[in-house]
């Protein structure tokens, strides 16, 4: 099946009559008092929860760990009635993972991004299983939203809300750190799926994005208590239904942006979850599997039949096209006397490449159109890389910097100083004509390993038609393109 990518965030306030203690104690799947309604919540009975606790920053009261006591004592410091109680981020594991390694991830992105940053995190990892007899794994965490203070007696306690915590630009962060760390556990596990954080429209993805049906409000849907809210779904498959019958690339394209080939099963699988009732899935699915864009590979090492789309193979062509060309052109060359200056002047702040630092070196400086580094982390590359830039700039060149991720893009700014952005907003400016390469420009690519084919043809097309020189930097066993195929290793 492919993994699906889910993390949402809101808020749980007293406004809309929720209570902490209440909506604790429903996640957990426990009977919990509440102090301030002076009543128990008990909901022992709700079954599919698999892992449960509450995880402590550095300085926080132990007696925290209890989740009845924590949850109290945040009601008990909120004195508005219309507060904000607690922040609530939930997102979907992937099902390709037993419940071990499920819980495992939830847990180690949790304490990452929520509990090194100060927050107390009560996490609850669900495994139900859905109307179709799949598992539908996900995590529901709850956060405090106030900072631990210690008073003289050293006694730990809530003190002001952190505004800090409440930026919108952390939540795209999370939805993108959430979406790397998924897909670097999926490539350690072998597992040939990865998730994407992006909306179907920054993806290239011309179906209507469709709103996530519980289990609940489907039951609800059947005791013909027919919900609006069902209706707009259905609604919108139908539409996605008719658009897949209509133009069924639309499908292999979607297919494709995850992973570069696909089974019968995960055809079915998207098919299903982008139609309406079996007469338009069966529609849909005889579209996808005539289509003349579709083009068989043969059976894998599973014996399973796979698949994959015609854009996919072209663009792979158009790649490996710009690759060669570039690599046969000789028009970047550092000489020796800008190289030598570059490696005095690191020299000079006590930094000396060593041999391996000093042969990539060399490898990226020689004139060639692209150049292709291994370089596993810590192993020196950004230092490298600072004095590539530095005979790049003394040889008459500009140095840029990009890779997939904001994070990423900023480590390689940090560690080599070469001005860097995401490939994204790159390819936006082109787009709009803004910071086109030119032949006087070297573009070095960070993380390669994690940039899809599609991407990679577009950048080093761009490249090659402008003349520019392009340097990937990466490492092939991260092999985590959020969007599909690994470009870098081939």
């Amino acid at each position: 099946a492919m993994a699906i990518y889910h993390l949402s965030v809101k808020v749980i306030s007293r406004a809309a009559g929720r209570s902490a203690v209440a909506a604790a104690a429903y996640r957990a799947a426990e009977r919990l008092h509440d102090e301030r309604l002076d009543r128990a919540h008990d909901f022992t009975n709700k079954s599919g929860v698999v892992h449960s606790e509450v995880m402590l920053p550095e300085g926080a009261n132990g007696g925290w760990q209890d989740r009845e006591q924590l949850w109290n004592d945040i009601e008990a410091v909120e004195k508005r009635k219309d507060a904000q109680l607690a922040r609530e981020v939930e997102f979907a594991i992937p099902r390709e993972m037993t419940q071990q390694q499920g819980i495992e991830l939830a847990r180690g992105f949790v304490q990452a991004e929520f509990v090194e940053a100060g927050m107390i995190a009560d996490l609850n990892v669900h495994w139900d299983i859905g109307a179709d007899g799949l598992a539908k794994p996900h995590a529901h965490v709850m956060l405090t939203m106030r900072e631990i203070v210690t008073d003289k007696d050293g006694e730990a306690g809530f003190g002001a809300k952190v505004r800090e915590w409440n930026r919108t630009e952390l939540v795209e962060q999370w939805r993108e750190r959430w979406a790397d760390y998924v897909n670097s556990r999926l490539a350690e596990l072998d597992i040939d799926a990865r998730i994407d954080h992006r909306s179907l429209e920054a993806q290239g993805i011309g179906l209507e994005p469709q709103d996530k049906i519980g289990p609940a409000a489907s039951r609800m849907g059947e005791r013909g208590l027919e919900s609006e809210r069902i209706e707009d779904h259905r609604a919108i498959a139908q539409r996605n239904g008719e658009r897949i019958i209509a133009e069924p690339c639309v499908a292999l394209d979607a297919i494709t942006h995850q992973q570069a080939t696909f089974t019968h099963r995960d055809m079915a699988m998207f098919v299903h979850s982008h139609t309406d009732g079996k007469e338009q899935f069966d529609r849909a699915l005889s579209a996808v599997r005539a289509s003349p864009d579709l083009v068989e590979l043969g059976k894998d090492g599973r014996g399973e039949d796979r698949f994959t789309s015609r854009e996919m193979i072209e663009t792979e062509q158009r790649l490996q096209r710009a690759s060669e060309l570039m690599a046969e052109r000789e028009r970047h060359h550092v000489d020796g006397k800008d190289r030598a200056a570059a490696l005095a002047q690191v020299k000079g702040c006590g930094l000396a490449l060593t041999g391996e630092q000093r042969a990539a070196f060399e490898h990226v400086a020689d004139g060639r159109g692209l150049s292709v580094v291994v370089g596993y982390a810590g192993t020196g590359k950004s230092a490298m890389l600072g004095v590539a830039r530095e005979a790049w700039e003394r040889a008459g060149f500009e140095v840029r910097g990009a890779a997939l991720s904001g994070i990423a893009a900023e480590g390689l700014e940090n560690g080599s100083r070469i001005a860097s952005r995401t490939i994204a907003s790159m390819e936006h400016g082109w787009a709009q004509g803004r910071d086109l390469l030119t032949s006087r420009d070297v573009l070095v690519i960070d993380e390669a390993g994690m940039v899809g084919t599609r991407q990679m043809e577009r950048v080093l097309s761009h490249a090659v038609d402008a003349g520019a020189k392009v340097v990937l930097v990466g490492d092939p066993q991260q092999l985590q393109a959020i969007e599909a195929g690994a470009a870098f290793r081939a």
